[in-house]
């Protein structure tokens, strides 16, 4: 199969400076800016593959939440002492040391 021909187009200064890149490199443009291509998609697979499995945990969970639905004032008022106080730990975590993390009870992103 023979090659596909992609024009690109480029402002003057990052033509030139790709020129200089590639000629540095030991390369002509085209083989340069593949190269490049190549490399950034390879970066990129390689970090979806790594977050493949959190998002699927991320996916299962959501799932399963749904199926709860948001909580109410009473879901809170239903907690015990140290319960609220580790839902506040948590919230804490997300929101931040200096938020409030009981304003945050309830909301449901």
């Amino acid at each position: 199969m023979g090659k596909v021909r992609i024009s690109i187009s480029l402002e003057p200064s990052q033509a030139e400076r790709v020129r200089s890149h590639a000629e540095r490199a030991g390369m002509d443009v085209s083989a340069y800016l593949v190269n490049a291509a190549t490399r950034q998609m390879a970066e990129t697979e390689a970090a979806e593959a790594g977050f493949a499995g959190i998002d699927a945990v991320i996916a299962d969970a959501m799932a399963q939440a749904d199926h709860y639905g948001p909580a109410d004032d009473t879901d809170v008022a239903a907690l015990t002492e140290d319960e609220q106080r580790d839902v506040d730990d948590a919230m804490r975590l997300v929101y931040g040391q200096d938020e409030d993390a009981g304003r945050h009870r309830g909301d449901v992103a």
